[in-house]
This record gives structure tokens, C-alpha cells and sequence, in this order.
């Protein structure tokens, strides 16, 4: 995980900026090894939806509509 030491933060891949700075004070951000910040933007493309997120969707979307039909009956 990326860690700035001025900062005394650690930050995710994707919140860095693209040339591998910190995004608040801009200094060098220590990366795991073997990262490189050209592969982010195709990892981040290429990630796909987790399972239980469209299953929270979906439960939300049900529970609307059952709340929706019990407004008008």
C-alpha cells in the first residue's frame, strides 16, 4: 500500500497521482514493489463489480418497489 512520509498516510493506488506523487503535499510516495503506476489506469478498467455490491442493488431495488406498492395500497 502506498505510504507518504510527510504526510504519515497511506493511500490507495488509484488516489496517487499519475506520476506516482502524493496528492497533498507532492512529494514521492514509497510503493509496494514491482508497482508501476502505468498499469493502474487498466487495472481499474478492467476490475469488475464485487458480487455482493449488485446484490445490495438489487435487495435495495426490491425493497423500494415493496415499500412503493404498499404507499398506493
Amino acid at each position: 500500500m502506498p505510504w507518504c512520509e510527510e504526510c504519515a498516510k497511506y493511500y490507495t493506488p488509484n488516489s496517487v497521482k499519475s506520476d506516482g506523487s502524493c496528492p497533498t503535499c507532492g512529494d514521492a510516495i514509497q510503493l509496494p514493489e514491482g508497482h508501476d503506476h502505468s498499469h493502474d489506469a487498466a487495472v481499474a478498467d478492467d476490475e469488475k463489480t464485487p458480487w455482493h455490491f449488485k446484490l445490495m442493488v438489487g435487495m435495495v431495488v426490491v425493497y423500494l418497489g415493496w415499500r412503493l406498492i404498499q404507499l398506493f395500497v
